[in-house]
């Protein structure tokens, strides 16, 4: 890479990260194109990005960013897996890491905290902003579905009424 392309680079992960609320970082080593692909596949699936990326311009793009405190996780082939979405990145690497032992994650951030394993796995077993949105929407619903059906119950009594009645 020549300077400008670096700078240049640097200057997207930067913002990349900054719009992000989780970052996940993993050693990836040992990992076929396939499985690589498949990852970023089910990354991209679920809102989230993932990129191998060199440890030192991570380094660089991470010192403007909340993140700064996790540039210590970058030895080795890294790779770091990040979104808005707080719970995405790392429940698909979680799981990812769980069918694939050559994929090890070593770290990561969270609003600006470091996080260890154990808050990573806490993170990947939460609901995904999509799935509370749905609860959120069947909560709502539910209400409304129970009025309307409350409302048109009597009609339905009245005309069941007046079948009988009509019958007999």
């Amino acid at each position: 890479m020549k300077r400008s392309e670096k700078k240049e680079f640097v200057q997207e992960l930067k913002d990349e990260i900054d719009n992000s609320s989780t970052v996940i970082v993993a050693h990836y080593s040992g990992l076929s194109v396939d499985e690589s692909n498949q990852l970023r596949r089910e990354m991209r699936s679920n809102g989230a990005k993932f990129k191998v990326t060199k440890n030192r311009l991570t380094k660089l793009a991470l010192e403007q960013t909340q993140f700064k405190d996790i540039a210590g996780l970058f030895t080795g082939p890294t790779a770091i897996a990040y979104s808005e979405d707080p719970v995405s990145p790392a429940k698909v690497a979680v799981n990812f890491e769980k069918k694939f032992e050559k994929f090890k994650i070593i770290g990561g951030g969270y609003d600006g905290e470091k996080m260890d394993l154990e808050k990573i796995n806490f993170l990947a077993t939460l609901p995904s902003m999509d799935e509370l949105r749905g609860k959120i929407v069947g909560l709502v619903s539910a209400p409304a579905q129970k009025i309307a059906s409350i409302v048109k119950e009597p009609a339905g009594q009245i005309a069941r009424l007046v079948s009988s009645k009509s019958e007999s």
